[in-house]
């Protein structure tokens, strides 16, 4: 593609470099290949700005930067300058990579957006849609490719997914948005019908400044990316809807909001058993019933979630609705995962946060007839803050807590355990979490339940910048085997 179609009216080019073709884009100066656009982009380590050079020596046919950013007088290629370079890049990257699924529908919030996402696939599945889902797990399709795993793609990454998933010919698309992604206008570009918001609890306060600042991140895909007349779906049982309802409101959105407060999608009664929820409705006035093959509030607010944007994306309610009945978690998300010989049940969940691990062991209760078991630790690097938080939470809702090793990434791994145990102190200590995971299911007696929580879907434990090969599915396999041989 021309660089003049690629900048379009938003640089000012001359004719000749705007005839130059350009084969590929990319903000990491080591991937550039010839003709490739370079972004040089400014990073909490470094300033895109000093690998222009050796980006060029790579074969950049053109360099993107910031208004303010230095570069060389004398790089040899044409360089745009953008108030906002990473706007920019989005756009860019949407021309580049120009076709999407013809209904993209966006989820966002603290908790819940995974399942939302995965929830919101299964239903366009159950219409009879070509269908696929974008983030933490990666990408679901019809193909049953896996593109990656950031909650939301870096804007080259992720149109470059959607353009091949849009190739191969899924019409209906579910994505995460996270408060990172739409900070940085990594969704820019996406053409969306549908948004929703989730819930809003302490998360990233390592990169957000204050919850005010986090809950901003979140609006802009109601404020910035959802056109108006398109629609907002809100959760309107959650301490933030109101903040959520007043932009799309004001921005002429449809709005669908749902919960026992709801008024769209409206929960009248939930009777839960060990396994499933048995839900009475009301949808836009018409009383609907359908059994939710899973467990926990939370569960519900995402299913409720998931239908709205369905709904908003052209799917009827009546069929968004019997579809809940279908519903598989997705993995990782409170996934019951085994049964010990002497019957307790064994669970893995993706909770890294205070209200996770609360709403997690909260749904596990019911189902819990002796004793609530709960493994779990805090990720390094991270906010630090919310590791008491997190400790309270588990003692306040667990029997046995047991206090182990997440992803520590360069800190030091004993520090983050002590950090968690001055809110929990009669938990245990185990800080290799595998030897945590293997204790904790041979502690398991009849009647007990254990969530493995933090890592859910993962496959490696970060130590030290190194990516170590670590499973909690293979674990927890690998104990209950072992247990049944004894």
């Amino acid at each position: 593609m021309r660089l003049g179609d690629l900048a379009s009216n938003d640089f000012p080019i001359a004719p000749e470099a705007g005839a130059i073709v350009i084969s590929g884009l990319t903000a990491d100066s080591r991937a550039v290949r010839l003709g490739f656009l370079f972004a040089a982009l400014k990073g909490a380590a470094a300033d895109g700005g000093r690998f222009a050079p050796e980006a060029v020596k790579r074969g950049a046919a053109a360099v993107l930067a910031g208004a303010d950013t230095e570069l060389p007088p004398d790089l040899g290629v044409p360089v745009l300058r953008a108030a906002d370079p990473r706007l920019a890049l989005a756009r860019i990257a949407s021309r580049f990579y120009p076709l999407q699924p013809e209904q993209m529908v966006a989820v966002t919030g603290t908790s819940g957006k995974t399942s939302v996402a995965a929830f919101v696939r299964q239903i366009f599945e159950t219409a009879g849609k070509q269908a696929a889902s974008i983030g933490t797990i990666g990408v679901v399709s019809p193909t049953g490719s896996d593109y990656g795993s950031l909650t939301t793609p870096d804007p080259i990454r992720l149109h470059e997914i959607l353009d091949t998933l849009a190739r191969q010919g899924v019409t209906h698309a579910a994505l995460e948005a996270s408060s990172h992604g739409l900070d940085q206008h990594r969704l820019d570009g996406v053409r969306l019908v549908a948004a929703a918001f989730t819930n809003l609890g302490r998360d990233h306060m390592d990169y957000h400044p204050t919850v005010e600042h986090y809950l901003e991140a979140k609006l802009k895909l109601f404020g910035a990316l959802l056109p108006e007349g398109q629609t907002a779906v809100v959760d309107a049982d959650g301490p933030y809807a109101d903040a959520v309802m007043a932009v799309a409101r004001r921005r002429g959105q449809r709005l669908i909001d749902v919960g026992r407060a709801g008024r769209a999608i409206r929960l009248v009664k939930a009777q839960p058993d060990l396994h499933s929820q048995a839900l009475e409705l009301e949808v836009f006035g018409t009383p609907m019933d359908v059994r939710l093959p899973l467990a926990g509030g939370f569960q519900i607010s995402n299913a409720l979630v998931a239908a709205g944007l369905a709904i908003g994306a052209g799917i009827a309610p009546e069929t968004a609705i019997h579809a809940l009945g279908g519903l598989v978690g997705a993995p990782g998300r409170l996934e019951r995962v085994g049964v010990t010989d002497k019957g307790a049940l064994v669970f893995i969940d993706y909770a890294h946060k205070p209200d996770a691990i609360e709403h997690a062991l909260g749904a596990l209760r019911p189902m819990t007839r002796k004793r609530l078991f709960v493994v779990f630790g805090a990720g390094g690097d991270r906010d630090a803050g919310k590791r008491p938080l997190m400790g309270e939470a588990a003692s306040r809702h667990a029997d046995v807590v047991i206090v182990t090793d997440d992803n520590p990434r360069s800190e030091d791994p004993a520090r983050i355990r002590s950090e968690i145990l001055a809110a929990a102190p009669n938990a245990i200590e185990i800080g290799d979490r595998k030897t945590a995971i293997t204790e904790a299911i041979a502690m398991l007696g009849e009647g007990d339940v254990l969530c493995v929580a933090g890592k859910g879907h993962e496959t490696g434990q970060i130590v030290n910048g190194v990516v170590l090969p670590f499973s909690d599915h293979e674990v927890v396999a690998a104990a209950l085997a072992a247990e049944a041989r004894t």
